[in-house]
C-alpha cells in the first residue's frame, strides 16, 4: 500500500504511525485499564469519556462519536439549547490526535491514560466548530505559500490552597499577613515547592512535552512554565493543553490547586499565556530576520495584522468575565493594541537578542484560554497582515499603559459584541465558530446577571 492511499479517514502513513503508537503504549503501560478520551471545548475545558483500553482501536480508526454540542458547552458544562435544538444534537466523528496517547502520572493507581480527540463531520470533512480543525486550516494556508509558523507558549499559573472556596497564597508570609512581594525570579521560592516542580519536569519528559524551564513570576504564589519553540502550531497547542492538565493534576496530588484563572487575586498580576511566533521558509530560515534589530518587512506586516484584529479577537484571548480584571495598567497585561521593541508594557513585544531568533511575543491571552483558538487568532491575524502587506504604526517607546487610542475591551459584553459582528472572525477562522462561541458567552453572561454577589449583599443589604 502506498503512503498516500487512505485507510478510513487517514493516509496509510498516518494510520501506520498511529498503529505504532498504540502498540508502543500497550507494551509500555500494561497496567493501564482506562483511557480518558478528551477534547477541549471553546472554553478550553476537556470534554469526553472514559474508554476501556481494549477500545483504543476504535479511537484511532475514527469510529468514536460525541455530540458536536460537546464543543460548545458553557463554563458550567450546560448545553446551549439553541445549538442543540437546531441540529437535533447531531454527532460528530471523533478521531485520535497522533502523539496525544500518554499515561497520566497524577492518576490514582497508575491505571489511567489520556488521548486527545478531534472532530469531523459525518462525511469525514473537518468540523469547523472544532478549534483544532480551525487552527489546522489556518496553518495550511501558510504551508501552501511555503511558510512555516513557529510558536512557543509561556503559561503562568498560581499555586494556591482553598479556604472557604477562596484561593489562599502558598508563598511564605507572617501569620495573618499577606505576602509582601512575589519574589520575582527567586530561586529560593522555587525550592519551597521543589518536590512538585520536579515532578512536573519529570512528567513532561514522560509525556514527551517541550518543557523548557520554570520561573517564579511577579505575583505571590505565581509561576511560569516555558515551552520550547515548535514548527507545528497544531501540535504546540495540543501540548499546551497537556501541560496545563499535567500541572493541575500533579498539584492536586501534592495537596495544592494550580489555577490558570486570569485574575485570582485583586491588586496582583494575573496569569497570562504569551505566544512567541516567528516564521520559517522552505529552507528553514527565519523570514522575520533581516540581519538587523528592527526585523524584516514580513515581520512588520505580521505585526500590523495582529494589531488590526486584536480587538476582534479579544473574546478568544479573554474568554471569561474574570479575564477582563487582568487588563489593568501596571500589572504586566496590555490595555490596548500596540507594539514595541523589548517593551513589556505593550501587547506585542519584539524581544532583542540574536537576529536569527527574531520573533513576536503576543502578550494578550489569559492562561485559561483555549490554546487552539489563541494560536488560530494570532496566526490568522498575522496571515491577513502578510497577505495584504499591512504596515504597523510606529513602535511604542516607554510606557505603553499611557496610550489611550482604541483600547482593548474592558468588559466581556463589549468583547462579545465586537466578536459577533467581526467579518474577520467569520472569514479568517470560521463562521460556525463565531456563532457558537458568541451564543455560549451570551448564555454565561446571562447566568452571571442573575447572580447576586456577596459584595452586593455587603454593600446594599442594610440600606
Amino acid at each position: 500500500m502506498k503512503t498516500n492511499e487512505r485507510v478510513g479517514h487517514y493516509t496509510f502513513a498516518e494510520f501506520l504511525g498511529m498503529t505504532i503508537e498504540t502498540d508502543w503504549f500497550l507494551k509500555t503501560y500494561p497496567n493501564i485499564t482506562t483511557i480518558e478520551a478528551i477534547m477541549p471545548d471553546c472554553n478550553g475545558i476537556m470534554r469526553g469519556k472514559w474508554v476501556p483500553v481494549q477500545k483504543l482501536e476504535k479511537l484511532f480508526s475514527g469510529d468514536a462519536k460525541l455530540p458536536k454540542s460537546a464543543l460548545n458547552l458553557d463554563i458550567w458544562g450546560r448545553d446551549v439549547e439553541e445549538l442543540v435544538f437546531e441540529s437535533g444534537d447531531e454527532d460528530g466523528l471523533c478521531t485520535a490526535v497522533e502523539g496525544s496517547l500518554q499515561a497520566t502520572p497524577w492518576s490514582p493507581g497508575a491505571r489511567y491514560g489520556e488521548c486527545q480527540l478531534t472532530m469531523l463531520n459525518q462525511d469525514g470533512s473537518p468540523y469547523m466548530g472544532d478549534p483544532r480543525q480551525v487552527l489546522q486550516a489556518i496553518v495550511a494556508k501558510f504551508h501552501a505559500q511555503g511558510f512555516y509558523p513557529v510558536v512557543a507558549a509561556e503559561l503562568e499559573f498560581s499555586l494556591v490552597t482553598l479556604e472557604h472556596q477562596r484561593p489562599k497564597h502558598t508563598s511564605k508570609s507572617l501569620p495573618g499577613e499577606l505576602p509582601r512581594g512575589g519574589n520575582l525570579y527567586g530561586t529560593d521560592a522555587l525550592l519551597e515547592h521543589e518536590a512538585l516542580l520536579d515532578d512536573i519536569r519529570v512528567a513532561c519528559a514522560a509525556q514527551s512535552l517541550p518543557f523548557d524551564g520554570l520561573v517564579k513570576e511577579s505575583a505571590p504564589s505565581q509561576y511560569e512554565i516555558n515551552m520550547r519553540h515548535h514548527a507545528d502550531p497544531v501540535s504546540a497547542a495540543r501540548q499546551t493543553l497537556q501541560i496545563r492538565r499535567l500541572v493541575k493534576g500533579l498539584a492536586a496530588k501534592h495537596g495544592y490547586v494550580a489555577t490558570f484563572m486570569s485574575k485570582p487575586f485583586i491588586g496582583e498580576s494575573g496569569n497570562g499565556m504569551h505566544i512567541h511566533m516567528s516564521m520559517l521558509d522552505k529552507d528553514e530560515r527565519n523570514v522575520f530576520d533581516n540581519d538587523q534589530e528592527q526585523g524584516s518587512e514580513l515581520m512588520q506586516h505580521a505585526i500590523a495584522g495582529m494589531l488590526k484584529h486584536m480587538r476582534d479577537c479579544t473574546l478568544i484571548f479573554a474568554p471569561h468575565i474574570n479575564s477582563y480584571r487582568r487588563f489593568e495598567p501596571g500589572v504586566h497585561a496590555p490595555t490596548y493594541p500596540a507594539w514595541g521593541y523589548e517593551n513589556r508594557t505593550v501587547a506585542l513585544r519584539v524581544p532583542t537578542g540574536s537576529n536569527k531568533a527574531r520573533r513576536i511575543e503576543h502578550r494578550v491571552a489569559g492562561a485559561e484560554a483555549n490554546p487552539y483558538l489563541v494560536m488560530a487568532a494570532v496566526l490568522a491575524a498575522a496571515w491577513d497582515g502578510l497577505s495584504n502587506k499591512l504596515n504597523p504604526p510606529a513602535p511604542v517607546v516607554g510606557d505603553g499603559y499611557a496610550q489611550v487610542v482604541d483600547p482593548l475591551p474592558i468588559h466581556i459584553h463589549e468583547a462579545v459584541e465586537i466578536f459577533s459582528a467581526s467579518t474577520f472572525i467569520a472569514e479568517g477562522l470560521s463562521p460556525e465558530l463565531r456563532r457558537h462561541i458568541a451564543l455560549t458567552k451570551e448564555q454565561e453572561i446571562l447566568e452571571f446577571r442573575r447572580y447576586i454577589s456577596t459584595m452586593e449583599y455587603q454593600t446594599y443589604l442594610q440600606y
